[in-house]
């Protein structure tokens, strides 16, 4: 019980923690002053004023739209929210395993279990990337290139990503000594039998990294921008929180603060590149990790 309830009140704590900060950021940080040094907690609440309300404040200021747009009905709107609800019902009940395994029974061949991550992979990719880009083509007046799919923003600010890397390295590699973690990575248990095994399951990882960057930085935040702002950030956070059901609780409740960060950055940058490779940076961190805990290449399955 322990180990469940102290690092659930440890992350909600800090969650908490951020909010008061943001609130208290905005009603209590004075301005500074020329030739006047700063006390301590004027330069924090400064940052985290700058990091968090100045960014969304300059993504309503860059927003373009119309009047209008802000607080009425929208068509585009309605059909991203459609289209992210079918999407991931869709990969929900066809793109599970007991759907695999009803179609495909287990025949003993030594791939069954990867080509299991095949479909599983293959679902997320088209109920992320290409379905949404369907509907775009199809909606009136809306560009691919406008959904962040750029890489100009990217580059630009790389430091950034690299810097977030960093700070989430130390993180990950505390939580690959807990029980939770090396049960549940690498997701591919037999990701350990061959360096080709572990290559071919790295690729499939990375493909539907790519489509779930595009589906929640890209597709959710731009089709939603005109008519929401920055709030599109708090609207994405939902579906994206809910998407880590059944991993450990402390890595669902981070995704909460994982997405506000990304989602901010894809918004300013209009870019999802710097998103995508931190995902999969850390998601292959995790696995080498991970694979510490398994037995030597050609043995027993990690679990």
């Amino acid at each position: 019980m322990a180990a469940v309830v102290v690092p659930s009140a440890a992350v909600v704590a800090v969650l908490v923690a951020i909010a008061l900060g943001i609130r208290y950021a905005e009603r209590r940080a004075p301005p500074s002053v020329p030739g006047q040094p700063a006390g301590g907690i004027v330069v924090v609440l400064g940052w985290l004023r700058k990091l968090s309300l100045d960014q969304w404040r300059a993504i309503d200021a860059e927003t373009r739209r119309e009047p209008a747009d802000a607080g009425t009905t929208s068509l585009t709107v309605l059909v991203v929210a459609v289209t992210v609800a079918a999407s991931l019902t869709l990969q929900q009940y066809l793109g599970d395993r007991d759907m695999y395994v009803q179609l495909f029974p287990p025949d003993g061949s030594r791939y069954w279990e990867l080509r299991w991550y095949v479909w599983w992979s293959g679902w997320r990719v088209f109920g992320y990337a290409v379905l949404p880009m369907l509907v775009i083509a199809c909606l009136p007046g809306q560009r691919l290139a406008d959904y962040h799919v750029s890489l100009r923003g990217f580059t630009r600010h790389l430091w950034i990503y690299v810097v977030l890397f960093a700070l989430v390295a130390p993180i990950v590699l505390y939580a690959s000594t807990t029980p939770a973690f090396r049960e549940q990575y690498p997701f591919y248990s037999l990701a350990n039998r061959s360096y080709a095994d572990l290559v071919m399951w790295e690729a499939l990882y990375a493909a539907q990294f790519l489509g779930l960057e595009f589906f929640f930085r890209g597709f959710i935040l731009h089709g939603m921008r005109r008519a929401l702002g920055a709030n599109a950030i708090f609207v994405m956070l939902i579906p994206y929180c809910m998407i880590h059901f059944g991993k450990p609780l402390a890595e669902t409740l981070g995704a909460i603060g994982a997405g506000l960060v990304l989602g901010t950055l894809a918004m300013r940058t209009r870019s999802i590149w710097g998103g995508v490779v931190i995902h999969i940076g850390v998601a292959t961190l995790m696995d080498v990790l991970a694979l510490r805990g398994c037995a030597p290449f050609g043995g027993a399955p990690c679990h």
